[in-house]
């Protein structure tokens, strides 16, 4: 039964909507011009203003061949080609289609060497039109960037990007399938120095616009870095309020004391790998007790004051189930976890060179996380409670108007393709871990619509507040929300996310104390979002989604797209080659060998305890089989495995052909039936059943 209060804030919903009439139609006389921030030199985008790549199906696009690509990799890295023609020249593109059959999106393309490839782009044709349809267009064009965005058809050239990914080192202290970067396997180290560090740093906030991006230092493992904490240290210094590192959580799991200097030191976020519940769903990374790694990960990390996103790799047929699993666990720990990031695998690195068949067992798409998400928990719509990430681009270009011109810096900007990533936002309540998807009880397409009209009038600080405070109270439902939400909730969630009236929510810049951490964390409600980011392989290769990256890496040779890094042509080989540290031998010599969990080993813990609250049914549920049921190899390893066993089985089969024929033909012994083996003694000597046949 609704309270009172909801009564009361319908009609105050419906005023909102009766001055938002007012205001619109007088907003709409004589717009004002965009201003040129501080942080650009180009004036800020009104809507009518942005563009937008090729959308829609049947369409064409440029991509690659994923055969063609390895070959000129390996060329350039062994020196018979110069690096220099990635930047001139095309090598290994071909045009793709990306079509409809069957009720999916595919990409359909053609190497006149190599012949024909194609992959699953989406399994929901609507879910895949909706996000292309939402897209509000690209964010302003890079400028005065030609130092870092150089690398030919692989240039970033759209938006102030969203998370600035540095790679500390290339070493780890795990050997997991699937692994992007093939971390330990490349035979060499690569490690960046003090210098380098601050060069990519210093450099990433030299160019227009001027982002406050994240800053997420990566690897390999970054705290196998002996620059770790100076690494947060320096980008917090010089203004980066968001640093993360993407980790596996040994060494934080380890030690609580380690875990709090990384917080002292300005850690933000830990972006937690986290496959599953239970150490059986995490069994594939070959830790004996990683799961138990994990819980001791979060427990220490949010003591400190560190925030924790669990970074989950769905491959299809390995970890797929765990899906509504872990969302479940973020909803029964509300006050741990408010952020999921659900990575569909990418086969690169490692699984360059996957086959056909586990490629097309394995696929896992955003789609398929829409649905499983649904399927396994109930929770939200595909079609109205998911939106491609890039959708929020509309609230960040409000939050650039309403802090003004004098802003040192733009706001965090997800403008990437809508391809690329997506999300679903969930409001719980973390007393009595009630969930509603926040687009049940707000329009969100209808209130990005309104804003767009506040900003494209672009009326001033004032104003901007007053019609964006009206398009949030019209758009807004409090019968279909949670029970003990408000109106005043919504206010300040979405002023505390964009800092707009300048109230005091608890600072998060590099000076925040644990007085700023306890007051983000004060507040009832916990926004979860449950984010989908599917990173490019060379089977769904698309440059259209390259230019506008959002995730690029900071290198020795300047600023790269996420995929073309890893994947695409394969800068991150060909640059850690350039600039290599030492080989494995020279490094072991100098250094030691540091710890590997691998084959099962267990990493040793102080302590297992923890706070969280766990599904007991889920944790003791077992490994997924699904593949094993189809006799489909799991990972590279097991491939390459089965190719060897198969390459042997077959040699063998040769050996023996051929000393059948060299006994029949040059001996001249008499052939055996068919299907028949003739057994013979031991170094000539008699045996009784010498001269006997027996079918095999």
């Amino acid at each position: 039964m609704h309270k009172p209060i909801k009564y009361v804030e319908k009609a105050v919903v419906y005023s909102a909507g009766a001055a938002w009439a007012v205001f619109e139609r007088v907003n709409r006389i004589r717009p004002n011009p965009s201003f040129t921030p501080r942080w650009s030199d180009k004036p800020l985008l009104k809507s009518y203003q942005k563009t937008k790549p090729p959308l829609g199906w049947p369409r064409t696009t440029d991509s690659l061949c994923p055969k063609c690509v390895p070959e000129v990799r390996r060329k350039i890295i062994e020196g018979e080609l110069p690096t220099e023609i990635l930047r001139n020249e095309r090598l290994g593109e071909i045009k793709a289609q990306i079509t409809e059959r069957d009720g999916k999106i595919l990409m359909v393309k053609d190497c006149p060497i190599h012949g024909h490839f194609e992959d699953v782009m989406a399994v929901d044709t609507a879910f895949f039109r909706h996000l292309e349809e939402v897209f509000p267009g690209r964010d302003m064009r890079a400028h005065n960037d030609e130092k870092l965005h150089n690398h030919g058809s692989s240039t970033i050239k759209h938006g102030r990007g969203s998370v600035l990914t540095v790679d500390l080192t290339n070493r780890c202290n795990m050997m997991c399938d699937p692994c992007f970067m093939d971390a330990n396997q490349v035979g060499f180290v690569h490690e960046l120095t003090w210098e380098d560090i601050k060069t990519i740093l210093d450099n990433a906030i030299s160019i227009k616009p001027r982002r406050q991006m994240s800053v997420q230092f990566s690897g390999g493992e970054p705290t196998l870095s002996p620059y770790f904490l100076d690494a947060i240290r320096y980008a917090r210094k010089v203004g980066y309020n968001s640093v993360q590192a993407a980790t596996n959580g040994i060494e934080f799991a380890k030690s609580e004391d380690f875990a709090r200097a990384a917080a002292d030191a300005g850690l933000r976020y830990a972006y937690l790998q986290f496959d599953g519940i239970g150490n059986a769903a995490n069994s594939h990374r070959k830790v004996g007790n990683l799961f138990d790694v994990k819980l001791r990960a979060i427990e220490n990390l949010y003591s400190a004051g560190v925030e924790i996103v669990p970074v989950i790799t769905l491959v299809n047929g390995i970890n797929n189930e765990q899906v509504g699993r872990i969302v479940q666990f973020a909803l029964d720990n509300p006050k741990k976890i408010s952020f999921l990031s659900f990575q569909p695998v990418s086969f690169t690195g490692r699984d360059e060179a996957v086959t056909d068949e586990r490629r097309v067992a394995q696929r896992y798409t955003l789609s398929h996380l829409a649905h499983d998400v649904k399927n396994q928990t109930g929770l939200g719509e595909p079609v109205r409670d998911w939106y491609p990430i890039s959708f929020m681009g509309t609230f960040s270009d409000w939050a650039d108007l309403v802090h003004g011109p004098q802003s040192d810096w733009g706001q965090l900007n997800c403008g990437c393709h809508p391809n690329c990533g997506v999300g679903m936002a969930v409001m719980i309540d973390k007393e009595t871990k009630e969930a509603v998807p926040v687009t049940k009880f707000f329009n969100a397409e209808k209130f990005a619509k309104d804003l767009q009209k506040v900003n494209d009038a672009a009326r001033g600080r004032k104003l901007s507040l007053i019609g964006g405070a009206l398009a949030l109270l019209k758009n807004y439902d409090p019968f279909q929300a949670p029970t003990h939400f408000r109106l005043a909730d919504l206010l300040k969630k979405f002023d505390k996310t964009f800092g707009a009236t300048g109230k005091d929510y608890g600072k998060v810049s590099g000076d925040r104390g644990e007085e700023d951490i306890r007051k983000r964390r004060g507040d009832r409600w916990n926004f979860l979002f449950v984010a989908g980011m599917w990173f490019q392989d060379l089977f769904n290769y698309d440059f259209r989604r390259t230019e506008q990256c959002i995730i690029p890496y900071g290198t020795q040779e300047g600023e790269i797209s996420f995929c073309a890094y890893n994947t695409g042509i394969g800068w991150r080989n060909i640059i850690e080659n350039m600039h290599m540290t030492a080989t494995l031998t020279q490094w072991y010599e100098e250094h030691s060998r540091h710890e590997i969990f691998a084959g099962g080993k267990k990493v040793n813990l102080e302590s297992t305890e923890h706070s969280l609250m766990l599904n007991a049914e889920h944790v003791a549920a077992g490994e997924q089989h699904d593949l094993d049921e189809r006799g489909i190899a799991k990972n590279a390893r097991e491939e390459k495995r089965r190719a060897r066993e198969a390459n042997l089985r077959q040699q063998q089969a040769e050996d023996e052909r051929m000393a059948r024929l060299y006994r029949q033909h040059v001996l001249k012994e008499p052939a055996t039936p068919s299907g028949l083996v003739q057994l013979q003694g031991v170094a000539g000597t008699s045996s009784p059943l010498q001269g006997e046949a027996f079918d095999v």
